[in-house]
């Protein structure tokens, strides 16, 4: 087992004291977006070998590839770590994006190079020729948007929006009109796609009906029974003024989680994370297309040829309990699974659910791992990689403390 040493990413929109709240250690000073804890080469954990002796995760899994990953992980997905793990901090809204199926990366990764796209390119759709499916499992109140809802509930907000500008004497603009036109379809998929289209279209006539609705609002329009929504265009709009993505917002599920509950993403689903913080689990890729409330480049036509125009209710994703007594959260993906872990002081230790490598990261208190290959106390804030070969693990609490203990690991959902 090997303590490791994760990588900060200070984008704009992190929280400057949730990530450093959670791990118990000093504020930075500036945004602390995202913590990486995993073997991206773009940000790869640091692992200390025990002579001490320090390496990046993805050359010291590349030095065994089956000692570190398991055969059957090997065989599945290539020589490389299938996950990455990340503490998501959001103080203001990511951007709307969409993330690509195995098949779309791997082309789009393949024509990128055969184009000569530099791998740091603004405006390269494709880091790498992997898949992005995630999930995230707030650790506070976290709000996002999150797929498609029906065509006719979107519609209802936009009717609703309609009637307030035309009560406030300013008119509908034409867009509106359109839109509302677009979600009348009888095939969900073209309606959706249409109304979808004509807004990321952007534009002057996108730019005005936003400020003019946003100004409706701020006059007093009624919000109710849209308050979540109608909200939330505020509130994007005060960071992305007229961006596409602040009507865009209104075709999709605006969800609230509770701390300890925790929703997944296929390829193809349009969302955006707008506040919390959360361990958010993810196929290890960096393959995002934007379509919206950011400054960075959206490739329109490649963004529409990833959605999937199909509304979905909420991906929620319940524990399971397993036989040993594991919290497990298991998406329909095999890269990954996430397990909560609580040991509690004097109480029985919890094994560790392990197929193939697994990385912990301990979010409370302290706690002992115990393998047959060799033990590491893991305090507050500190994480681990776990290769294959050291499996079983077993997590205690540890001897004297009086703190219960939290930690969240995540391994392949792959059969031990």
């Amino acid at each position: 087992m090997y303590e490791i040493d994760n990588v900060l990413r200070p984008y704009a929109w992190g929280s400057t004291t949730a990530i450093a709240g959670l791990l118990g250690r000093p504020e930075s000073g500036g945004p602390e977006a995202e913590l990486w804890i995993g073997a991206h080469p773009d940000s790869p954990s640091v692992a200390t070998r025990p002579d001490g002796t320090a390496a990046p995760l993805n050359e010291l899994i590349a030095e065994d590839p089956g000692h570190h990953l398991g055969e059957a992980s090997v065989a599945a997905f290539g020589p490389r770590l299938p996950f990455l793990t990340k503490v998501l901090a959001a103080a203001k809204p990511l951007s709307l994006q969409v993330h690509p199926s195995l098949e779309q990366a791997r082309t789009g990764f393949a024509r990128e190079n055969a184009e000569g796209v530099a791998a740091d390119a603004a405006h390269r759709n494709y880091r790498d020729d992997n898949h992005k499916p995630e999930m995230i499992f707030a650790l506070t109140p976290f709000d996002a948007l999150c797929g498609f809802r029906k065509p006719a509930k979107s519609r209802d907000v936009f009717l609703h929006l309609a009637g307030c500008l035309e009560l406030s004497g300013s008119g509908v603009p034409a867009v509106l009109s359109e839109v509302i036109d677009d979600l009348a379809q009888s095939g969900e998929h073209d309606a959706l796609r249409s109304a979808f289209e004509r807004l990321i279209a952007g534009g002057d006539g996108v730019t005005e009906a936003t400020k003019r609705v946003v100004d409706a609002l701020a006059a007093g329009a009624p919000m109710a029974p849209y308050q979540p929504e109608l909200s939330t265009v505020l509130s994007l709009n005060s960071e992305y003024p007229g961006d596409p993505g602040v009507l865009i917002s209104l075709l999709l599920n605006r969800l609230s989680l509770e701390p300890g509950e925790a929703v997944y993403l296929p390829a193809g689903n349009v969302h955006a994370y707008l506040h919390g913080l959360g361990v958010e689990v993810m196929a290890s890729s960096d393959n995002v297309l934007r379509g919206g409330l950011t400054p960075k480049f959206v490739d329109v036509p490649e963004l529409l040829n990833t959605v999937i125009f199909e509304s979905v209710g909420v991906p929620m994703l319940r524990a399971e309990v397993s036989e040993l007594g594991q919290e497990l959260y298991r998406p329909p993906f095999r890269e990954f699974q996430l397990q909560r872990i609580e040991v509690v002081p004097g109480g029985a230790p919890v094994p560790l659910a392990q197929s193939g490598a697994a990385v912990v990261i301990v979010t409370s208190g302290s706690v002992y791992l115990d393998s047959p290959k060799g033990d590491l106390q893991l305090d507050h804030g500190r994480s681990a990689f776990l290769p294959a070969a050291d499996a079983p693990v077993n997590v205690h609490p540890v001897s004297g403390s009086a703190d219960t203990a939290v930690a969240f690991a995540v391994t392949t959902a792959l059969e031990a």
